[in-house]
């Protein structure tokens, strides 16, 4: 067939069944054969074995709820570091407890050493610096050293980004492990597909900086997919105890909240530093004139500064030598469940060659404090920090609690909003709710598309326009430039293809199922999505089973066409034709993707009828149908999807006027 290349028997009995079903629901079928579908019928969703497992297991359910015996491995972090910015060099150790809360007895332990995508030979997607990658200087388990493996014996070996341990006893259910492990690396100027690294001789971003325990799921065990360069990551959480020394005067900022303020801030700095903590206007913590006496003592050594960071996914740190210091804070909802709104802090650290940051704190303040409320889930750490980092990056990139974001030089405020927005609707989404970027970025990168948008039409209401969130989609949409949603990231076509499916169309697509199933009942499946899997490690599967089982519907053939194929919307008026009391409107759908029909007749008299017609006709296999309307004056218009809810390749024929 043109749009199926297998169909097992039972696929092929449970279509019919369907078909047959439907076709008894409209008596317009009787001259279209069901057996002769006119366009493609979307399949039924399956699970995929690995998923069923899991249920079976009880640790994931076909309601989008976890299940009962649902577990996530913890980790508990000390790092130390210490950064030489004078030859680019980062210096570490970690001593780490890992615990094992999965039925499963672990023989090995996998690390992630992202910094080995700037080691020689390693496979990867982008260009990069060769830095020589990460030193691993020691290894111990239990307090034991141990060497690089041999014949499966303990020790360790790395291969590309990963690192296996074998320790000399393996890691039983409920109990711990813990390592110590020393390193260093040079820092990259534009590191991990300009992620982190530096700029010029007065800032630093870190990122991918320590041996990060790979993921252990329900699902696959182990994750052990290679960082190339493009698809991002896939993390547990765990608690972060952290040191970061650093030469005096320049200020860091990590993930976590600082616990020692006093010690390394200059007395002038740490008191504006308090204010701002209790100001809900910005202020300058941090100006030109406070630049060689920013912080405390003259140690050569170095000044440490100490975070702590809670159920996090990772940490990342900035070290800034001539940025400016903004702050504030901003509310955040009920956290603690008292009944009374707490707060964040917000930082924004910016350099002068970068004027649109004046705004960055603000913006950074107005995102979480519209995210909390638009989501129902209040941010839950301490501060978000915003880091300005031309030179490095021009985009954005998200961490827990801090972002890096570019200069936006000859770029609009609204342009550089949108990018804030973007990098701190992450927060949400994955490092809240802990989707596999690597796989499905879609997960994270389209649903935060979907929230900048909405945080940007709440500070810019002019800016309110659902189209402009599909045009970069329907670019490509339906053409062999377009892969779909669901294809594993790392393996999309050059070009556009990753970028598309992972962003605009899956944004998009959230958009479109608001209009299916209604503004309200998206929100609240929307934000129980995101209140069942906080802390947690969706699929797909789950978000699917999780609105179908919030709104009561069966949503397979939404899934199916937008999700799974590359398929593409135009549905068109093909006529209408009116009595005096009667108006009937023919529709024809040249697309591929069923959707209902959301129409908008408007009267000579001035009187707007709403109509709606259900995607039953598509799933049928036919191209069109009609829908009769009552009327008291004759149809001067008939518009489809008049509030543009949906992206329809063409809306040219979208529109009938008298």
């Amino acid at each position: 067939m043109k749009y199926y290349i297998h169909i097992s028997l039972v696929s092929m009995l449970v279509f019919f069944t369907a078909c047959s079903v439907l076709k008894t629901s409209s008596q317009e079928s009787s001259t279209v054969s069901w057996l002769t579908p006119e366009r493609p019928i979307p399949y039924p969703v399956e699970e995929p074995a690995y998923f069923l497992q899991a249920v079976r297991n009880g640790s994931r359910t076909l309601t989008g709820k976890p299940g009962n015996n649902y577990w996530t491995n913890y980790s508990e972090y000390k790092l130390h570091a210490h950064l030489s910015p004078s030859d680019t060099m980062l210096y570490g150790e970690a001593d780490i407890t890992y615990t094992n809360n999965s039925p499963d007895t672990l023989r090995v332990i996998i690390f992630e050493l992202p910094q080995n995508l700037h080691k020689q030979g390693v496979p990867r997607k982008q260009i990069a610096e060769i830095t020589g990658g990460m030193h691993i200087q020691k290894v111990a388990v239990e307090g034991k050293d141990l060497g690089l493996v041999n014949r499966f014996q303990p020790g360790y070996v790395v291969q590309g980004t990963n690192m296996i341990v074998i320790p000399e006893k393996p890691v039983l259910p409920g109990k711990q492990a813990h390592f110590e492990i020393d390193w260093n690396f040079k820092v990259p100027q534009a590191g991990a597909s300009a992620r982190m690294g530096y700029s010029r001789d007065n800032l630093f971003f870190i990122a991918y900086w320590y041996p990060h325990l790979a993921t252990y799921d329900d699902i696959q065990g182990w994750f052990t997919d290679s960082f190339t360069g493009n698809a991002e990551f896939y993390h547990g959480f765990g608690d972060y105890d952290i040191t970061i020394t650093a030469p005096p005067e320049w200020i860091v900022m990590s993930s976590g909240s600082l616990e020692n303020p006093q010690e390394v801030l200059a007395p002038s700095v740490y008191e504006r530093y308090q204010r701002a903590g209790e100001s809900d206007e910005v202020i300058s913590i941090v100006s030109e004139s406070d630049f060689g006496n920013v912080t405390t003592g003259t140690d050569s050594m170095g000044i440490s500064w100490k975070f702590r960071a809670n159920r996090v996914r990772d940490v990342a740190f900035s070290a800034t030598l001539e940025s400016k210091w903004d702050g504030l804070r901003t509310p955040i909802g009920d956290l603690n469940n008292d009944n009374r709104i707490d707060y964040s802090r917000i930082h924004a650290f910016w350099r002068n060659s970068a004027p649109l940051w004046k705004d960055g704190a603000a913006f950074t303040a107005h995102s979480i404090s519209f995210l909390s409320d638009f989501t129902r889930l209040p941010y839950p750490w301490p501060h978000m920090t915003s880091v300005e980092g031309g030179g490095i990056i021009g985009g954005g990139m998200e961490f827990p609690m801090i972002t890096l974001i570019g200069d936006y030089n000859n770029r609009k405020s609204s342009n550089f909003y949108d990018v804030v927005a973007h990098e701190i609707g992450h927060m949400w989404m994955p490092m809240v709710v802990s989707s596999n970027e690597r796989r499905h970025a879609w997960m994270d990168e389209g649903s935060t598309t979907f929230h900048e948008a909405n945080a940007r039409w709440d500070i810019f209401p002019d800016s309110f326009d659902r189209q402009d969130e599909f045009n970069s989609y329907l670019g490509i949409a339906g053409t062999y430039l377009e892969g779909e949603i669901m294809r594993w990231s790392d393996y999309h076509y050059p070009g556009p293809a990753y970028g598309v499916a992972s962003y605009p169309k899956p944004g998009s697509v959230l958009i479109a199922l608001q209009g299916v199933i209604g503004e309200e009942v998206f929100n609240n499946a929307w934000r129980e999505y995101i209140r069942r899997w906080a802390y947690k490690h969706p699929t797909p599967y789950d978000m699917f089973n999780t609105f179908e089982d919030v709104s009561g519907m069966n949503l397979d053939w939404f899934w199916r066409a937008w999700y799974f194929e590359t398929w593409a919307l135009d549905q068109a008026v093909k006529n209408v034709i009116q009595t005096d009391t009667k108006a009937t409107i023919q529709i024809r759908d040249l697309g591929e993707v069923p959707m209902p029909v959301l129409l908008t007749l408007t009267l000579e008299n001035g009187t707007t009828i709403e109509e709606r017609i259900a995607v039953t006709d598509w799933l049928r296999g036919l191209r069109e149908t009609s829908i009769e309307v009552n009327i008291q004056s004759p149809v001067k218009r008939v518009e489809i999807d008049k509030d543009n809810y949906f992206p329809d390749k063409d809306r040219s024929n979208n529109v009938w006027s008298n």
